[in-house]
């Protein structure tokens, strides 16, 4: 995918790796950003950063969750600024704990955010583009999304739901020339990073590398985007030696160690 002349809309824009693939798109050549989150001055201070590189931002402090709002801001940006050429699903939430002492608030608010917030904008974003005859969706799922990680329930099985999402999209926005890619970074050192009772062996990446991997990988005709050879080996061996990924899993999660708490840390992941 070109970038010159673009628009691009990025969701979860305000913090991580959202905010890196905003800044690294950029600085790659796009023509406008148009940036989704609900933190609307958080928002803003990253829209100064890409404003210095003269690159023409939009704000649009939204809660994804919120379909009615969602599809009214979606509508005014497409008349006043013209067609979105590359979406990417950036934001989502996450609560660290165990599955015996999750609350159903907890569960609602992942699926809300993580699957309904990225249905909503994409449901709106892909009946335009495949209108058009052209666009680019990323969805950004995660290595949990292929490797299910303990503590981590409601969340693996969202980014698992991502990946089927995109294929089923794939498929279905191929005629309308709407490519549907899903990137899966792995452990990623943002904010949020700090707080959380992690796993064992595994070695956080930046955003920034994240955001370079996306922007290469939409260079190529690839379905799927892994971020680092950590992440292929992973992957490789889930496919051919599930059980030894499994085993390891488990051994690296923090519950096979004393937790802090009976239940564990809550973060919001992007945005």
């Amino acid at each position: 995918m070109k970038l010159l002349g673009k628009t691009a809309l990025v969701t979860g824009a305000s913090r991580g790796i959202g905010r890196a693939i905003a800044l690294e798109l950029a600085q790659q050549g796009i023509n406008r950003l148009l940036l989704v989150a609900r933190n609307g001055s958080k928002l803003a201070d990253v829209a100064a950063d890409i404003e210095a590189m003269g690159v023409e931002v939009i704000i649009l402090p939204l809660d994804i969750t919120q379909p009615v709002a969602v599809s009214t801001a979606i509508a005014q940006a497409w008349r006043e600024y013209g067609p979105i050429h590359l979406l990417v699903n950036c934001a989502g939430v996450a609560h660290q704990t165990s599955f015996l002492h999750a609350n159903l608030s907890q569960m609602k608010d992942e699926l809300s955010v993580n699957l309904m917030g990225t249905y909503n904008i994409t449901r709106l974003v892909a009946r335009r583009m495949a209108k058009q005859k052209e666009g680019t969706i990323v969805n950004v799922s995660s290595l949990m999304g292929k490797i299910a990680a303990p503590t981590m329930a409601t969340y693996s099985a969202t980014k698992f739901a991502l990946l089927g999402f995109s294929q089923a999209l794939r498929g279905e926005l191929a005629p309308y020339n709407v490519r549907v890619v899903a990137l899966l970074p792995s452990l990623t050192d943002t904010d949020m990073v700090r707080d959380l009772d992690w796993f064992r062996f595994m070695q956080p990446v930046s955003p920034k590398k994240v955001a370079q991997t996306l922007v290469k990988g939409l260079q190529k005709d690839t379905p799927e985007i892994l971020v680092g050879w950590e992440s292929h080996l992973a992957v490789w061996c889930q496919r051919f030696a599930p059980w030894f990924i499994e085993q390891i899993t488990r051994m690296a999660a923090p519950l096979s160690r004393k937790p802090r708490s009976p239940q564990l840390r809550q973060v919001e992941l992007i945005g």
